[in-house]
């Protein structure tokens, strides 16, 4: 027998993720790239100072790794910093971070490109995302 649960919850991912479809199908995303005073549009000939930048918060899955380095424990008053332990490996086990902030403005540099939505009729600009080029 099939899991009603899980045939609704199937349902409403598969409605949900329409309605955003439809939505965002009208939407006319711009490339840019970011300069030293703004923000200049491919298909838009004056620089915009003022503009948004999007904020995400997420959970962030950290699957199973593992990092080498060494540790330091304070040795005394008269050695604050401590002596550094051997190098040693430290196993991290998967896990779920939950509400980590992606603050994407923090790290915008001019030259680096962006993916732009315009909205309210062109009068505001927010920055999505970062692009690379991917094909090597």
């Amino acid at each position: 027998m099939r899991d009603p649960f899980k045939a609704l919850a199937e349902t409403l991912k598969d409605e949900m993720s329409k309605s955003a479809g439809n939505a965002l199908s009208g939407v006319p995303a711009e490339l840019g790239t970011i300069t030293e005073t703004g923000l200049k549009l491919d298909n838009f000939k004056d620089e915009i100072q003022d503009y948004l930048v999007a904020d995400f918060l997420t959970s962030l899955h950290m699957p199973a790794f593992y990092l080498v380095g060494t540790s330091v424990l304070a040795d005394a008053e008269d050695n604050p910093i401590g002596t550094p332990s051997p190098r040693t490996r430290f196993d991290f086990e998967p896990t779920i971070i939950e509400e980590v902030r992606v603050d994407l403005s923090d790290g915008l540099l001019p030259g680096e490109r962006v993916l732009v939505i315009p909205t309210n009729g062109g009068a505001d600009f927010v920055v999505m995302c970062r692009v690379v080029n991917g094909g090597g």
